[in-house]
């Protein structure tokens, strides 16, 4: 480390202390839906006087709208991979400088230079998993590590399954089933594969974000799904099986970031900090049913968490394909896809 790097971490460790010890306020938190553990916002204002107010989302677009509209008045988001790195582009995020404050230390290293933000000079690890299918192995009990029951389902799941509404999700599992590369803006692939979504829509039933709802209340049987939702639909439907589809799936982490115009910078910034510490990195995860990058969390982890099938892959699972931002060419072309599917 150089001599000034090192004075640099220094003089900023101690303002970060000085800023913990006179921390007053609120902090505003925009994140997804049904993914923060109560507990830990409460620990979090106990320990620094602060008042947090919670807002919740169910995409990375809407946040992103809300945010692009200016003074939306929140302080921290929590976008994933691909958004932080538009996010970036379109400076809408502070420059934090994660490396230079105290619980930084903690990051696992495979996590900090990351390709949405190399050396962590605007986001921390929030959540990472991956997004697949959920299926009941009680209705259906073939293979079901395979995209072919999503898009060409047996008669058992037929109008019994549930796929995200999200434009990224659904596209990206029918080009894996296709065959076809992501970020695809080959005229005559891009037919072939809204020719496909049109076909298994048929015997699709809805197209929604609230999994674990859907699969507890059975009004499906099988859901698109991340593997915590999955997780935790399990718990209270144990025939659940998560699914890793032999054409692939998709990776992903949720970082947390400070917006440019945050109006509660230094609170920000120590909340960034506080999330790095693994005690409060484990409680997110035990809530949430999510892994997250923050070394020694696993100390503090539901023992259930070490060896979930939903969270440890199988050796034989393809590597999950984290997926970078597409460009506008391509992006016009999946908002057509997308329109007319939802029609």
């Amino acid at each position: 480390m150089k001599l000034t790097t090192l004075t640099s971490a220094v003089t900023s460790a101690i303002a970060l202390s000085a800023a913990a010890a006179q921390a007053e306020g609120t902090l505003n938190i925009y994140n997804w839906g049904n993914y923060t553990n109560p507990e830990m916002i409460e620990k979090f204002e106990k320990q620094y006087d602060i008042e947090v107010n919670l807002d919740g989302y169910d995409s990375n677009e809407t946040m992103l709208a809300k945010v692009k509209e200016g003074g939306s008045g929140y302080d921290i988001v929590v976008p994933g991979d691909y958004m932080v790195a538009i996010m970036i582009g379109e400076g809408l995020l502070a420059e934090i400088n994660a490396a230079e404050m105290e619980n930084f230390k903690n990051l696992d290293p495979n996590w900090v230079d990351v390709y949405w933000d190399p050396g962590r000079k605007y986001s921390v690890p929030y959540q990472w998993g991956t997004t697949s299918f959920t299926v009941d192995s009680e209705v259906y009990g073939g293979d079901i590590n395979t995209l072919e029951i999503v898009f060409n389902p047996p008669e058992e799941l037929k109008g019994r399954i549930n796929m995200l509404n999200d434009m990224n999700d659904v596209i990206n599992a029918g080009l894996r089933y296709l065959d076809y590369p992501r970020c695809n803006s080959n005229p005559e692939q891009m037919k072939e594969l809204l020719e496909l979504l049109l076909s298994a829509k048929d015997n699709w039933r809805t197209m929604d974000y609230a999994v674990i709802e859907k699969l507890t209340s059975k009004d499906v049987d099988l859901s698109q799904s991340w593997n915590g939702a999955a997780m935790r639909a399990r718990a209270d439907r144990p025939t659940l099986t998560y699914a890793y589809p032999k054409e692939g799936f998709t990776g992903w982490m949720d970082n947390v970031a400070v917006l440019a115009d945050a109006p509660n910078m230094e609170n920000a910034r120590l909340f960034v900090n506080f999330m790095m510490d693994p005690e409060n990195a484990a409680m997110t995860s035990n809530f949430a049913r999510y892994a997250n990058g923050v070394l020694g969390s696993e100390e503090f982890m539901d023992a259930e968490m070490l060896d979930a099938p939903e969270i440890v892959m199988p050796a034989s699972a393809p590597v999950p394909d984290f997926v970078k931002p597409c460009d506008q060419q391509v992006v016009e072309m999946y908002n057509k896809v997308w329109t007319r599917l939802k029609q």
